[in-house]
């Protein structure tokens, strides 16, 4: 599937197939004896979006008779590194909470349950931000599962290639609050230069004592975005993913993204991804199935 400058999407098609998808990966991440995270409203929300693959992997049907051409060690590289990064976001917003912030937002949240899951301390308010459809579908969703939100939610539903910030203050956003925001999984989906745009317009939104989370993957060895999207797509068909999900990145030359936020007064903290595995106790493997989360960079930024 090819990306235009004014698609969109629903959970079952596209960029939002991609959210389905992390979401399964958070629910099998969660089983097991000793889970580094807890999202229990992952599995039910996969199987509310209907798309069959993942409906069956969720519910443990998806076996080498049924065309399954890896291995549990293929899909487990995959959920491990949905795991670390999940359980990265997970501490980034309860840090910011005991320190004080009760101001978050999730851009591009998708089938994320934050709002719902994590510890919020009381007077915490989450925005989460996305595609009407998407917002409108989990909304429902939780809804019908009975589950309430343990902190005030509230839900912006526009494009983030829209006028995101006006409909955010319209929502009741603080501007004079310091808030902690999430990018998580997101740059590769914009243009580059929307990815400044919106590290533009954090910025402008952000009062000083304001966090940033988010993550990117530097370019080596000349490596397009079209190329990851393709590997991306080729590491899901490997485990038994019937649905197209390459084409879905930009590619484009990008700005640095510690340097970009650090020229715009963040004082930033970059991690690979491997050093999360270790120390949220799992095995990095530094080999060839691992050589895609090799560089991927977590980042932390305080606003001055």
């Amino acid at each position: 599937m090819t990306r235009t400058d004014q698609d969109s999407w629903d959970l079952a098609s596209s960029v939002g197939a991609t959210a389905t998808m992390v979401a399964a990966a958070r629910a099998l991440a969660s089983e097991g004896s000793n889970p580094i995270i807890n999202d229990p409203f992952a599995a039910p929300l996969v199987r509310a979006v209907g798309l069959d693959f993942f409906r069956r992997l969720v519910d443990g049907e998806v076996t080498e008779s049924e065309g399954y051409q890896g291995s549990g060690k293929d899909l487990g590289l995959e959920t491990d590194s949905i795991a670390v990064r999940t359980r990265f976001f997970d501490d980034f917003f309860l840090d910011a909470a005991r320190d004080g912030v009760r101001q978050a937002v999730i851009l591009a949240a998708g089938l994320d349950s934050r709002a719902y899951r994590l510890s919020w301390p009381a007077g915490s308010v989450v925005y989460e931000v996305d595609q009407p459809a998407v917002v409108e579908f989990k909304s429902t969703t939780m809804s019908h599962l009975g589950a309430a939100p343990a902190a005030e939610r509230r839900t912006v539903s526009i494009d983030l290639r829209e006028d995101w910030p006006a409909a955010l203050r319209d929502s009741g956003f603080d501007v004079t609050q310091p808030t902690s925001w999430s990018a998580e999984g997101l740059l590769m989906y914009l243009p580059p230069d929307a990815q400044d745009r919106l590290f533009d317009n954090i910025t402008e939104l952000s009062a000083p004592g304001s966090r940033l989370a988010t993550e990117y993957h530097p370019d080596t060895a000349g490596t397009t975005m079209s190329q990851r999207a393709q590997e991306f797509n080729d590491r899901w068909a490997k485990v038994g993913c019937d649905i197209d999900l390459s084409g879905l990145f930009f590619d484009g030359e990008r700005s640095n993204v510690v340097d970009y936020l650090t020229g715009k007064g963040w004082e930033v903290a970059a991690r690979p991804r491997r050093e999360l595995f270790g120390e949220y106790g799992l095995k990095f493997r530094d080999d060839e199935a691992m050589a895609q989360f090799r560089n991927i960079v977590a980042v932390t930024a305080t606003l001055r």
